[in-house]
């Protein structure tokens, strides 16, 4: 019975963490930036472009230098993904995506943390990539 009710407050005290976290301003700014990059024409016809070359990039993938347009696409990949890139909208999106990565890894740290110190947890988004053991570097793997 008390393993039932630990579990029960623990389940209550995460869904109040979860509400704090969605009515946080890093959430707001992070969903009104996701909003406005969604509902741009602009936006979303230079995410289409890009999608679309990124499918022939991986095809190219697949031969390397040997496929016959490797260059042409290769130099397309990164025109589109720059014009992408330098677009207000994703711009604006991509650094309120950051701030609320960063915001759910610190939580992530600390409660984790809060249990042991010796629990690997992702930082700096590494959870998203695969590089490092997400302690930091603490390992002696090579943290990007």
């Amino acid at each position: 019975m008390i393993a039932t009710l630990e579990y029960v407050t623990i389940l209550d005290k995460s869904e109040m963490l979860a509400d704090m976290v969605l009515s946080s301003d890093v959430y707001e700014e992070y969903k009104k930036a996701k909003l406005a990059m969604d509902t741009d024409p602009e936006t979303q016809r230079l995410i289409k472009e890009f999608a679309a070359v990124k499918d022939q990039y991986e095809d190219v993938q697949r031969f390397g230098r040997y496929h016959p347009d490797y260059t042409d696409i290769m130099k397309s990949v990164r025109v589109k993904k720059r014009a992408m890139d330098l677009n207000d909208k994703v711009a604006t999106y991509k650094i309120a995506e950051r701030k609320f990565q960063g915001l759910l890894d610190e939580i992530s740290q600390f409660i984790a943390f809060s249990v042991s110190d010796q629990i690997k947890v992702p930082k700096d988004g590494a959870a998203l990539t695969d590089h490092g053991c997400g302690h930091g570097g603490g390992c002696g793997c090579k943290v990007s």
